[in-house]
């Protein structure tokens, strides 16, 4: 019997003891995060699968797996098609599924720390059906089969200095208390790890690739703010950087103290809360206003300090890859590099800078057919070589003080065919596309992804992913709540419309299953931009990640004359920004590789 073929049976095992006809195990934490610390990866342990979006259900006969289309390749090859099957979002969704494959009368069991309001009522609705009921377990099954499962960590709290995060916490709840003033409310729960965060100005290294701690707060109408956190993640330096106005208690009384709120008006954001807070102020008397974290917009729109530290940290960024592409091209055509050696040579590069404190998500270094997993993770079992004529994909960023950085660059290691080079050229046209949009005030991502799309489109072609997502300044890779994508597509969702501040990734791609990948990936910001004669204000993007694109998979011909010069000025910027910090043979590959077209 497999390792994942005898926890599965495990936890079944353990469902008969609670009486349960089946579980629901999402890949998230009791903050809805989408990296989760080691403790929290049930699905993971369970599966086998380490992608950082999915869910499983797993019933008396059958069990299933809920990934999107980033994952689709990906989860076949990480789980066992023999345990499980496969479900594709949004095609389909567990509350569907289960709603479908649910015994009569069945009863299925959730963790309420581990899912929203939202999706325990339509779980219930679907359900209803069966005459089946959704069933708060008390004690995570998973966990109790789980005998090794490792304990949260007890890394310590950190400062973030107001130098920057560019305002002050004080100032950043003063926001706040006027906007629960402005709707009459009494207080705010924060429950998302970046908005504790970044409100409080505290960073922490509770998760792994996202400088945050475990914890929850509330920010009351005067100001003040309570955080929950365990007591050993305090120290005296960050008790006198928060100050008097932020009373701490240990993070366990924080189910208890959500019954303290009777009779006051409580924000609560649903896309953040787990349905457990809304029901324990709700069974405590309070009023639950259901609305946005007023924190989520004002993180967005980075101040200009979080902007300045983003632009150094990228700079610092690029020339780090840029020696690292360098490498490639000398070592890759001599042969013995594998996806996992070029890894680790990459994150030597990053850690040569001395101020590189983690990766800003797990490296994905995915050679030939790999590359057309969007989400691939190289393990010891899937590593690939790096062989000629194929196609290698890197897609990487770093944590720094100053900043969050991702950026992903697909480079042919030999001669590319020209299939490669044309699909190559329809993807950097959409970049491109994308990188010089001018659009009005009130334009949500959603509009402007057909523009990355289009080229593609023409040929037959397209990629199952959204086109852009938010970033933290110093924070998670993937922030809300801007994005670049149609409802359609995953990482797509409510419209939002873009403002001036805003970070997001400008990464098209295209995806040959078994053959090659290509994404092209740089970080833009949302700027004002005059236009003139025009009778309105516009918006659009400066492109902050610099570091060259590789010219022999270009096209030059399917280029336009714009989009060429678009692509020399570009390379133009990278000499700029990057050659500065270069030298020697460094300096000589990267002149050559951002010679104009």
């Amino acid at each position: 019997m497999s390792t994942h073929e005898a926890r599965l049976r495990a936890l079944r095992d353990q469902l008969k003891r609670d009486r349960l006809d089946g579980f629901v195990v999402p890949l998230t934490d009791e903050h809805m995060s989408e990296y989760v610390g080691s403790y929290a990866q049930r699905l993971a342990w369970l599966t086998g699968f380490q992608g950082s979006a999915g869910s499983a259900v797993v019933l008396p006969e059958e069990a299933a797996i809920f990934v999107d289309g980033r994952y689709t390749l990906q989860a076949r090859e990480q789980v066992d098609g023999g345990l499980w099957q496969f479900a594709s979002v949004p095609q389909t969704s567990v509350a569907e599924w289960l709603g479908a494959h649910a015994a009569q009368g069945a009863r299925i069991g959730y963790d309420p720390w581990l899912h929203t309001r939202a999706w325990v009522e339509q779980a219930t609705k679907a359900l209803a059906a069966k005459d089946a009921t959704l069933v708060a377990v008390d004690t995570n099954p998973v966990d109790a089969v789980w005998p090794d499962r490792p304990a949260p960590s007890t890394a310590r709290l950190e400062p973030y200095a107001d130098a920057l995060a560019g305002r002050s916490s004080a100032a950043k709840r003063q926001d706040i208390a006027d906007w629960l003033h402005a709707r009459g409310a009494d207080a705010v729960v924060l429950s998302a790890l970046d908005s504790i965060a970044w409100t409080l100005n505290v960073r922490g290294r509770d998760v792994t690739h996202t400088p945050v701690a475990l914890a929850y707060a509330v920010v009351n109408a005067d100001a003040t703010a309570d955080l929950f956190v365990a007591p050993e993640k305090m120290s005296d330096a960050v008790a006198q950087h928060l100050g008097n106005a932020v009373r701490v208690y240990d993070r366990a009384s924080f189910p208890a103290a959500l019954g303290g709120f009777g009779g006051k008006r409580v924000v609560v954001d649903p896309g953040f809360a787990v349905a457990a807070i809304f029901d324990r102020l709700d069974a405590g008397g309070a009023e639950v206003i259901a609305t946005r974290d007023p924190t989520v917009l004002a993180k967005a729109m980075k101040n200009p300090a979080e902007t300045a530290g983003h632009k150094a940290a990228q700079a610092r960024d690029g020339a780090a890859l840029s020696r690292f592409l360098h490498w490639l091209s000398v070592e890759a055509p001599k042969g013995g590099l594998t996806e996992l050696s070029v890894l680790a040579k990459l994150a030597e590069f990053r850690e040569a800078t001395g101020v590189l404190l983690d990766h800003s998500f797990a490296t994905i270094s995915a050679a030939g057919p790999h590359a057309a997993i969007p989400h691939y993770h190289s393990t010891e079992a899937s590593n690939l070589p790096l062989e000629m004529d194929r196609i290698f994909l890197v897609d990487s960023g770093g944590q720094y003080l100053d900043g969050t950085t991702d950026v992903t660059r697909t480079v042919i290691v030999g001669t590319p065919t020209e299939e490669m080079r044309d699909r190559f050229t329809r993807v950097l046209k959409g970049h491109i596309a994308l990188a010089t949009a001018t659009f009005p005030a009130g334009t949500t991502g959603g509009q402007l992804d057909i523009l990355a799309r289009q080229y593609l489109w023409a040929a037959g072609l397209d990629y199952a992913h959204g086109t852009g997502h938010g970033v933290g300044a110093y924070l998670a890779v993937h922030e809300g709540p801007q994005r670049i994508a149609a409802p359609s597509y995953p990482g797509g969702g409510p419209a939002e419309p873009l403002c001036a501040g805003m970070l997001l990734s400008n990464e098209p791609g295209y995806y040959k299953a078994g053959e090659y990948g290509i994404r092209i990936e740089n970080l833009v910001q949302v700027i004002d931009k005059p236009t003139p004669g025009g009778d309105q204000p516009m918006l659009g993007f400066e492109t902050l990640t610099f570091a060259p694109i590789d010219r022999a998979l270009i096209a030059v011909a399917m280029l336009s004359p714009a989009e060429r010069a678009w692509m020399d000025a570009y390379h133009a910027q990278v000499m700029e920004i990057v050659g500065p910090q270069l030298d020697g043979a460094d300096r000589a590959w990267l002149e050559a590789a951002c010679a104009p077209l």
